[in-house]
């Protein structure tokens, strides 16, 4: 459906994540992958989607020298926002395993934003999912992160993955947002833009 109006456009996403590009791919508009190299730091004062909102921009950003007039890029960034502060990605096991232990019987909320950028004009967004973890044991958490290694994940987990199937009880908000894009948002926004 968006394809039509898109097809002067070359559209980029600029996400290495393989799952935001399964999840682009559904949207049956043609598009590119490229990833300009930033490192992702943001103010110690921002809060929640201030968060990813800022990461998100910043990664738009890095394309400002090599943007041509017909592109579209799309950037993302998601974090797990516990207890006021933001969970990113684990650096290692034990990282990951802390991560897990604290979302263990509670409930988080996963935050995306979502950039969309032309030569002339910039478009964000977010979307807020609410996750809640049923108590997970030590024996179901070191099982998860020997085997699943969620090394590339906000929060130390992926809601699609075996973790997300014995330890999710519920959630409030798109699914595909905890796995890293709100698609039924930005197909809204693409329609408009």
């Amino acid at each position: 459906m968006l394809a039509e109006k898109f097809k002067n456009n070359t559209i980029i996403l600029a996400s290495a994540s393989p799952r935001r590009q399964e999840l682009f791919k559904e949207l049956q508009i043609p598009f590119s992958i490229d990833v300009k190299s930033v490192e992702e730091v943001y103010p110690t004062n921002l809060k929640g989607e201030e968060i990813t909102h800022y990461l998100a921009i910043l990664k738009a950003t890095a394309f400002d020298s090599s943007i041509c007039e017909n592109d579209i890029i799309i950037t993302s960034d998601t974090i797990v926002w516990l207890d006021k502060k933001a969970l990113e990605k684990p650096k290692n096991t034990n990282e990951a395993i802390k991560m897990l232990q604290k979302l263990s019987g509670k409930s988080h909320q996963v935050i995306t934003s979502v950039c969309i950028k032309t030569i002339s004009k910039q478009l964000v967004f977010s979307d807020n999912t609410i996750v809640h973890f049923k108590k997970l044991s030590s024996e179901e958490i070191n099982f998860y992160v020997e085997n699943y290694h969620p090394f590339d994940k906000a929060g130390g987990y992926g809601i699609q993955e075996w973790i997300g199937f014995i330890g999710v009880t519920s959630i409030e908000g798109s699914y595909f947002n905890v796995m890293g894009l709100p698609v039924n948002k930005l197909y809204e926004e693409l329609k408009k833009f």
